[in-house]
């Protein structure tokens, strides 16, 4: 039989035919450490350029990193981290997963990515003692006095704690969330002040319960990496431009749309090609391509200039007439 286990043949059996063959998991299992290594070797060539391009490109066009969106190899250091945390994910959700013959491995990887790095990102937060899905717990919400500004920043807080980045010389990441209250109030100095307010309150209210704050803020927050020290230099002040924020974001975001259309374009043909529905197949190549990212990848973006393609596409394909308009086009633009 086919999915017959068999010991390994260094020479000839690959991930790929493993895949095929419906026993990857079964061999990955049973395989010594250097054969395991070897075969996560392969799966890392194999998939990488599919998961940088849907989603580390991605991540770094909403980051504005531009020079990161190029290549792997020009990904900034902790870009870099997460891109191999990213890949771990998906290389543990593949050898867990593959239990049945998957001929085409790409697509199916490419339909796994999103839920495996949200699961790899959960993961990591609950071991580094985080909490996984941060939410306000009730009674912090009534020490905030139910404040809306007020429990959105513990939020942040929350997930910032969760997360290896760090911001330089401050424990939090004051910059970023100034530019969110400059926006309301147009003055960088009053916002950062606000921020600084607002983080010394939430965390006195924290502490009112020293058991809770040192599991899941104090603990995560000493997990993280000590900045190098500086060179002593004053740093020029930190000044946001929201009309080059707002052009940044947008060319972001068409880099992603046009990468993002070009990967559906392919993966629909290919499809399409193997016969299934045209309908089911737009709608879930789509709602795949153009959805939510891990949840974290928007930490470092200018709020107020997060794309909304996700929500868009959503709202597009959950109405019925636009999605048969939109199999219309695509079976147009696939036509001989």
């Amino acid at each position: 039989m086919s999915n017959q286990i068999r010991p390994l043949n260094a020479g000839s059996d690959t991930v790929r035919a493993l895949a095929e063959q419906g026993t990857l998991r079964a061999q990955y299992e049973r395989a010594s450490a250097d054969v395991r290594r070897r075969l996560r070797v392969e799966a890392f060539e194999l998939v990488y350029p599919l998961v940088f391009r849907q989603l580390t490109r991605k991540i770094e066009a909403r980051r504005g990193h531009h020079a990161c969106m190029a290549s792997i190899r020009s990904l900034e250091p902790d870009c870099l981290d997460r891109f191999h945390d990213d890949m771990d994910a998906v290389l543990d959700d593949l050898f867990h997963n593959a239990r049945v013959p998957i001929h085409n491995l790409e697509g199916w990887v490419s339909k796994r990515v999103v839920a495996a790095t949200v699961d790899g990102h959960r993961r990591r937060r609950g071991e580094r003692g985080a909490l996984q899905r941060p939410r306000i717990p009730r009674w912090l919400a009534v020490k905030l006095g139910n404040d809306k500004r007020l429990m959105d920043l513990a939020v942040d807080m929350l997930e910032w704690v969760g997360v290896e980045a760090t911001a330089g010389l401050h424990a939090w990441p004051i910059e970023v969330w100034s530019a969110r209250r400059q926006f309301q109030s147009a003055d960088y100095e009053e916002a950062s002040r606000s921020v600084e307010r607002d983080i010394a309150t939430v965390i006195a209210a924290m502490r009112l319960r020293p058991n809770w704050y040192a599991d899941y803020v104090e603990r995560p927050m000493g997990r993280k990496r000590l900045p190098l020290a500086g060179s002593g230099e004053v740093q020029p002040e930190y000044v946001l431009d929201p009309v080059l924020a707002a052009e940044t974001a947008h060319a972001a975001d068409d880099a992603r749309r046009t990468e993002l259309a070009a990967l559906a374009v392919a993966a629909i043909q290919a499809r399409l090609t193997r016969g299934e529905e045209a309908r089911a197949v737009v709608t879930d190549v789509l709602s795949t391509a153009f959805g939510a990212g891990t949840g974290s990848d928007s930490l470092d973006r200018v709020p107020g200039q997060e794309s909304a393609d996700d929500e868009r596409m959503a709202a597009q394909l959950a109405d019925p007439a636009t999605v048969d308009q939109i199999v219309r086009i695509v079976l147009d633009l696939l036509s001989p």
